[in-house]
C-alpha cells in the first residue's frame, strides 16, 4: 500500500510504499523453487541441487528482484490511484524507521506539468521568404566550374605569358617548401617540402599567402609570420616565427566551358544548357525551400516558448542531456575521431535539452487540443516529395513503409508541419524577404 502523495514542490512528490515482508519471502521461496528445478551444480543432476545450495547462489538477485517488481508495482498502482502522470524514473529509498515486520521505501518523483499555452492571436512572428533568381544560377553553375577545375603550368607560351615572366596571383595552384624558425629553432609542423594549394583560398595565414604572391619559380622568401593567441597549435600560438618558402611550381587555374559537354558532366543526356539551368534552378527551389521551412519553424517555436507557461521536470532534462551527450559521442566516433572515452558532461546539454524538453510538452498539448496529428495522407505525400529527387521514387517509399521507425520520423516532421501551421494561421505574421546569399549561408554562392 501507499501513503497519501506529499508535495515537495512544484512538481516534485513523494509517496511511501510499503508492504509486509513476509510477502517478499512468500515470493522469494516460490521463485528460489522454480529455480531448483533447472539449476545445475558440479556433482550433482540438473534439478537435484539441493536447495541451501540454490539459495546461496540465486537468492541475492531473486530477492532483488522481487523487491524491485513489488515496489514497481505498488508505485504504479499508487500512481495511477492519484492520476499522476509521472516525469521520468523515481528515486527508490530505503526507509528506515518502518514498523517491525513491514519493507517501506520513499519514492521521490517529478509529475508533468501543467501546459498554459497562451493567446496565439497575440503572437508576433516574422517569417522569411526568398526567390531563386538568374543570378543565383549564375552563381551556382560558376561553383561546378570550380569544382571541375584543371591546372596547367603557368608561364609556357599562350594566353597566360612566356617563360619565367610568370608570377603567382590569386587563383594560382603554388606548390612551395617552407620552412619556420622560432627564435632560430625549427619547430614542429613548421617545415614541408612539395606543398600545395591554391592562393585566395584563406587555407593559409594572410602572412604566408601574402609572401607567396608575386614569386616566381624558383625564387625564395623570407617574412615574419605572427601567429594568432587562438591558433590551433598551442606550441607556436600568439608566437612569431620567421618563414622561407621557395616557389617550386605554379599552375592557373582552367575552368571547364558552359557548353554541352559542361552540361552532360551535370547528367543533361543531350547537353542542352536551357535544361541544365532548369535542373538547377529546380535543385536550388527545393534546397531554398528547406531552408525557409527549418527558418519558419524555428520562429515559431520560439513563439511558442513565448506565450507558454510552465514548469519544466528536472528528470526529463538530465535524461534529455545524457542523450544528446551520447548522440554527439557516437556522431564524432562516425566521423573518425577517438572520443570513446572522452569525457561527455551531460550538463553542458542542459540549456538545448530544456529547450526541447520544454518544445515537446507545448507540442504535445498543442497537437491534443487541436487534433493536429499527422494523417496518412500527409505522410505520404511527404514522403512522395522527398522520392522527387531520387531515380525510382518507388524504391523510396519502400524504404519509408517497410521499417516503423523511419515512418515515425516522417509522421514527426508532418505533425510539426501542421503545428507550424496552425500557429502562422493565428498569430500576427510579417513577412521578410531574405537574400539568397544570406538564407544559403556565406559560403552557399562564394
Amino acid at each position: 500500500m501507499a501513503t497519501a502523495v506529499e508535495s515537495l514542490g512544484k512538481l516534485e512528490r513523494r509517496m511511501t510504499i510499503s508492504f509486509p515482508a513476509t510477502d517478499v519471502r512468500t515470493e522469494v521461496e516460490k521463485r528460489l523453487k522454480a529455480q531448483a528445478k533447472t539449476a545445475r551444480a558440479p556433482g550433482f543432476r540438473p534439478g537435484k541441487v539441493p536447495m541451501k545450495m540454490v539459495a546461496a547462489q540465486y537468492g541475492y538477485q531473486i530477492e532483488t528482484d522481487v523487491l524491485n517488481d513489488k515496489v514497481g508495482r505498488a508505485f504504479n498502482e499508487a500512481a495511477n490511484e492519484n492520476q499522476l502522470k509521472v516525469a521520468g524514473f523515481p528515486k527508490i529509498e530505503p526507509k528506515q524507521d518502518a514498523a517491525e515486520g513491514i519493507l517501506a521505501f520513499d519514492a521521490t518523483f517529478e509529475i508533468y506539468p501543467e501546459v498554459v499555452i497562451g493567446d496565439l492571436a497575440n503572437a508576433e512572428i516574422e517569417t522569411v521568404k526568398s526567390d531563386v533568381t538568374d543570378a543565383e544560377i549564375d552563381k551556382t553553375i560558376d561553383i561546378l566550374r570550380k569544382q571541375r577545375v584543371h591546372f596547367h603550368t603557368k608561364g609556357e607560351a599562350g594566353e597566360h605569358g612566356t617563360g619565367g615572366e610568370a608570377v603567382a596571383a590569386n587563383g594560382d595552384r603554388v606548390t612551395v617548401d617552407f620552412v619556420g624558425k622560432i627564435d632560430g629553432v625549427e619547430f614542429a609542423g613548421g617545415k614541408a617540402e612539395d606543398y600545395p594549394f591554391v592562393l585566395g583560398e584563406g587555407r593559409m595565414l594572410p602572412e604566408f599567402e601574402a609572401a607567396v604572391l608575386g614569386l616566381k619559380v624558383g625564387e625564395s622568401k623570407t617574412f615574419p609570420l605572427p601567429f594568432p593567441e587562438d591558433y590551433h597549435g598551442k606550441d607556436v600560438a600568439g608566437k612569431t616565427a620567421e618563414f622561407t618558402i621557395t616557389l617550386k611550381q605554379l599552375e592557373w587555374a582552367h575552368l571547364p566551358e558552359v557548353d554541352a559537354e559542361f552540361a552532360k558532366s551535370l547528367g543533361i543526356a543531350d547537353g542542352d544548357l536551357q535544361k541544365m539551368r532548369d535542373d538547377i534552378k529546380l535543385n536550388l527551389e527545393r534546397e531554398v525551400k528547406g531552408r525557409i521551412k527549418a527558418r519558419n519553424k524555428d520562429a515559431v517555436m520560439d513563439a511558442l516558448v513565448k506565450v507558454t507557461e510552465m514548469d519544466v521536470p528536472k528528470a526529463l532534462i538530465e535524461q534529455d542531456s545524457q542523450r544528446l551527450a551520447e548522440m554527439t559521442r557516437q556522431d564524432m566516433m562516425q566521423r573518425g575521431m577517438d572520443v570513446k572515452n572522452a569525457p561527455f558532461p551531460p550538463e553542458l546539454f542542459a540549456q538545448k535539452a530544456e529547450r526541447r524538453v520544454r518544445l515537446g510538452l507545448i507540442l504535445g498539448q498543442l497537437v491534443s487540443d487541436n487534433n493536429l496529428q499527422a494523417s496518412g495522407e500527409q505522410v505520404k505525400a511527404q514522403i512522395e516529395d522527398f522520392a522527387q529527387s531520387y531515380e525510382d521514387p518507388k524504391e523510396v517509399l519502400k524504404y519509408y513503409y517497410s521499417d516503423r521507425r523511419r515512418l515515425a520520423e516522417v509522421e514527426a516532421l508532418v505533425l510539426e508541419e501542421n503545428v507550424v501551421n496552425y500557429v502562422l494561421g493565428k498569430a500576427k505574421v510579417t513577412a521578410k524577404e531574405v537574400p539568397f546569399d544570406e538564407l544559403m549561408g556565406s559560403n552557399a554562392a562564394a
